[in-house]
C-alpha cells in the first residue's frame, strides 16, 4: 500500500516536470522560429515570448474548466 502511494507521487511529479519541460521546449522553438522569420519586434526578447505562452496556457486552462 505504501508502494502505491509512492507510485502516485512519482507519477504526479513526472506529469508536472514533463509539462514544464514541454512548455520551455515549445517556448524556445516558437522564439527561434519568430526570430528566424524576423517576426519579433526589435525590443522583444525570450521573456516576452514566455509571457505570451503563459497567457495561452492560462486561457486554455480557464476554457477547459469552463467547458467541463
Amino acid at each position: 500500500m505504501i508502494f502505491q502511494q509512492d507510485k502516485d507521487i512519482v507519477k504526479e511529479v513526472g506529469i508536472k516536470v514533463g509539462f514544464i519541460f514541454g512548455y520551455f521546449l515549445f517556448t524556445t522553438i516558437i522564439y527561434f522560429v519568430f526570430l528566424t522569420l524576423k517576426k519579433l519586434p526589435d525590443n522583444w526578447n525570450y521573456f516576452n515570448i514566455i509571457g505570451v505562452t503563459i497567457g495561452i496556457t492560462v486561457i486554455g486552462t480557464v476554457l477547459r474548466k469552463i467547458l467541463r
